[in-house]
């Protein structure tokens, strides 16, 4: 791998954390709930993940964007970069044994995302969201130092219910740069355009789509949190946190009446306080989170299993 001397840990933990605080508030906030290495690495991943997710959001050209991705795609392969957040991102995934497969994964979802994006029905919206998130779960439980193969469902899990958390929210934000991620099967082949500022006979179609979405959400959450106990001690009610923040969002559209054409929803500060005291209080007594109490469900994952079976460092074990 390239030195890159003047490229210090502590200043790309620096950088890392500015991208945080800018961009992952909900994430942020937990981290405080992390012991100091985990928390760390935690932000260097976001940090690495984000920028993957900029290369094709912040895209001026589809063609560049599609080259930049597959510069790092070939980076992440061969194990070397002089790109100094790729670099970090590359020294993290040996400190923590990620896989390359699996950020090849994750590039492969960001990279689908260029150009116009139509998802048809519902086992797609689970592929795409196993590859941009589900991956992410993945990375996370190596971060957090989980040596424990029975969380690799859960984590993955955790992060499919947060990407179709994020899908909800953001469906006019996506819908005007040409991506309709509400699958066909539930709202019809509209175009994207037509989600910017939906005419009233499409808004109960549109409502009753996020609202099936949030349900499913929800499943994969408690699926999500039944891995937590697989986690070391010290983070498990940092991720918990997390999730439970994050699921605000979900909470909130749904008391506006899925509603998700009346502007970006965001948990307030306030809120976050009252989330975080509850789940504190709670911890203690809360025994999913100290034992495993059911397997995970085989189901949750059909739609992508071809994906989590195809190399052996991708293996998820099912039913263990």
């Amino acid at each position: 791998m390239t030195n890159l001397p003047m490229y210090s840990p502590a200043v790309a933990l620096s950088e890392a954390d500015t991208v945080l605080r800018q961009k992952g508030r909900s994430f942020h906030w937990a981290r405080a709930l992390l012991k100091r290495e985990p928390a760390a690495r935690a932000t260097r991943l976001y940090r690495f993940c984000r920028y993957l997710d900029d290369l094709a959001d912040e895209a001026t050209s589809t063609s560049a964007a599609k080259a930049a991705l597959d510069e790092v795609k070939s980076a992440v392969v061969q194990g070397q970069s002089d790109n100094p957040v790729i670099h970090d991102g590359l020294l993290l995934m040996a400190e923590c044994g990620i896989a390359p497969e699996v950020v090849c994964q994750l590039i492969d979802g960001v990279r689908s995302d260029l150009g116009v994006v139509a998802i048809a029905d519902m086992n797609e919206l689970l592929r795409y969201c196993y590859q941009v998130a589900g991956t992410v779960g993945l990375m996370m439980s190596n971060v957090l130092g989980t040596t424990e193969a029975a969380a690799w469902p859960h984590a993955v899990d955790l992060g499919i219910a947060m990407q179709l958390t994020n899908i909800c929210r953001d469906v006019q934000a996506d819908a005007a740069i040409g991506r309709r991620y509400l699958p066909a099967s539930m709202v019809g082949n509209l175009p994207a355009a037509a989600l910017v500022d939906p005419s009233p006979p499409i808004q109960p179609q549109l409502q009753a789509c996020v609202g099936q979405l949030l349900q499913t959400a929800d499943r994969y959450y408690r699926s999500g949190e039944l891995g937590l106990c697989y986690l070391p001690a010290g983070a498990r009610v940092g991720m918990l946190t997390a999730a439970r923040i994050y699921r605000e969002i979900g909470i909130s559209l749904a008391r506006r009446g899925h509603r998700c054409w009346q502007g970006r929803i965001v948990v307030s500060p306030a809120r976050k306080v009252v989330v975080t005291a509850k789940l504190l209080a709670a911890a203690p007594l809360r025994l999913s989170l100290w034992r495993a109490s059911q397997p995970h469900e085989p189901v949750m994952h059909r739609a992508f299993i071809d994906l989590l079976r195809g190399d052996g460092s991708v293996n998820i074990p099912h039913g263990a």
